[in-house]
C-alpha cells in the first residue's frame, strides 16, 4: 500500500475537521449579537433592562418609595429623523407599571429607517428596570413627513431597595438612541 493511500483518509479527516470548525465559527458570529442581547437582558450587563410579561405591584401592606426615571434621546450621525421622549421624567412607585411614549418624525423628503437602542444608567440599575413594551430593536420606516408615537411600559423592580451598591437611589436614566438602517448616511436620494 502507498503512502498516499495510507494519508487519503487522514487527510480527508482533517478537511473535514477545519470544514467544520469553519461552519462551528460562522454560525457563531451570526449567534454572537443575539447571544450578548440575550446575555444582557438576563443579566442587566451594561445597563442593559430585562423584560417581563408584566409588572409585579407592590407586596401587599408595603409602603415602597417611589423612584424618578428620566428619559433621554438622541440620534446618531446621519439619523434624520427628530426624536424625543412627551415627558421627561415620571415618578414611580417601585414595582408599579408605568407606560410613557417617544415621538418620532421624519421631515425628509424620502422615506428613513431606523433601530433603536437603549440603556440605563446607572449601569447597576438595569438589572432591576423591567421593560414589558418597547420599541428597540425593531425596524421602523417613517415615510416622508411622518411622525409615530412609540410606546415603553415598564416598573422597577423592588429588589433594587436589597442592593447595597445602588442604596439611596432615587433616580434613574432610561436612554434610546436611533440609528439608520436603511444602508445611507444621510442626504437626498440620487
Amino acid at each position: 500500500m502507498s503512502a498516499d493511500a495510507i494519508d487519503r483518509p487522514r487527510n480527508a479527516r482533517v478537511a473535514l475537521i477545519a470544514a467544520g470548525a469553519a461552519a462551528g465559527m460562522l454560525a457563531l458570529a451570526y449567534a454572537s449579537v443575539p447571544l450578548y442581547r440575550l446575555f444582557c437582558q438576563v443579566t442587566g450587563f451594561g445597563g442593559t433592562t430585562k423584560v417581563a410579561a408584566a409588572a409585579p405591584g407592590a407586596p401587599a401592606g408595603a409602603d415602597l418609595p417611589t423612584m424618578t426615571v428620566r428619559f433621554d434621546a438622541s440620534v446618531t450621525r446621519g439619523m434624520t429623523w427628530r426624536f424625543a421622549p412627551l415627558q421627561r421624567s415620571v415618578e414611580i412607585k417601585l414595582g408599579e407599571e408605568m407606560l410613557i411614549s417617544y415621538r418620532a418624525s421624519n421631515p425628509t423628503e424620502e422615506p428613513v429607517g431606523g433601530q433603536a437602542s437603549f440603556n440605563v444608567t446607572p449601569t447597576l440599575a438595569g438589572k432591576y428596570f423591567h421593560k414589558i413594551e418597547c420599541f428597540c430593536f425593531t425596524d421602523q420606516t417613517l415615510e416622508p413627513g411622518e411622525s409615530i408615537e412609540m410606546p415603553v411600559s415598564f416598573f422597577v423592580d423592588p429588589d433594587i431597595l436589597k442592593d447595597r451598591d445602588l442604596k439611596g437611589l432615587r433616580e434613574i436614566t432610561l436612554s434610546y438612541t436611533f440609528h439608520r438602517t436603511d444602508g445611507r448616511a444621510g442626504g437626498p436620494r440620487s
